[in-house]
């Protein structure tokens, strides 16, 4: 049976994050897609476990539109649509929300974690520290088929 879907569509820009781990990816990311037009449709592919956690939450935050996994294809290529107007991220940082012009942090930031990852894995999540769903979260991310 071939599950290929024919909705998926052709990518743009295709970012090449094969051994990356997510920090590393995030960063050649946004280089790739620095200066793209809105609407564009990226291809990354990205073998870093924490992939299929770390791409929608880095969206959300973002602006971008997660499109999930490519279906029919090796389990590492994501397909993401670039927004007219996704929310700055630091320059060295993608994973965390530029700093407003008055110079104060964004109301809801974005932290880092790697608890319950496997060592040099990192989860991003757009939920506080305090949250209980982001514990929720760091534990459906170290769990692991």
């Amino acid at each position: 049976m071939n599950d290929h879907r024919h909705d998926t569509p052709a990518p743009d820009i295709t970012v090449d994050g094969t051994g990356l781990p997510c920090v590393r990816l995030l960063l050649r990311q946004r280089k790739e897609i620095d200066g793209a037009e809105p609407g564009m449709v990226v291809h990354v592919i990205a073998t870093d476990p924490a992939a299929p956690l770390d791409l929608p939450a880095w969206c959300r935050m973002t602006g971008h539109h997660y499109l999930g996994p490519v279906p029919g294809r090796a389990p590492d290529r994501y397909v993401l649509r670039l927004a007219a107007r996704p929310t700055p991220t630091r320059p060295g940082a993608p994973w965390h929300r530029a700093e407003s012009p008055q110079g104060r942090a964004p109301a809801a930031p974005v932290t880092r974690t790697s608890q319950g990852a496997p060592d040099g894995v990192c989860a991003i999540s757009p939920l506080a520290p305090s949250d209980p769903r982001r514990r929720a979260q760091s534990n459906v991310s170290a769990f692991r088929h």
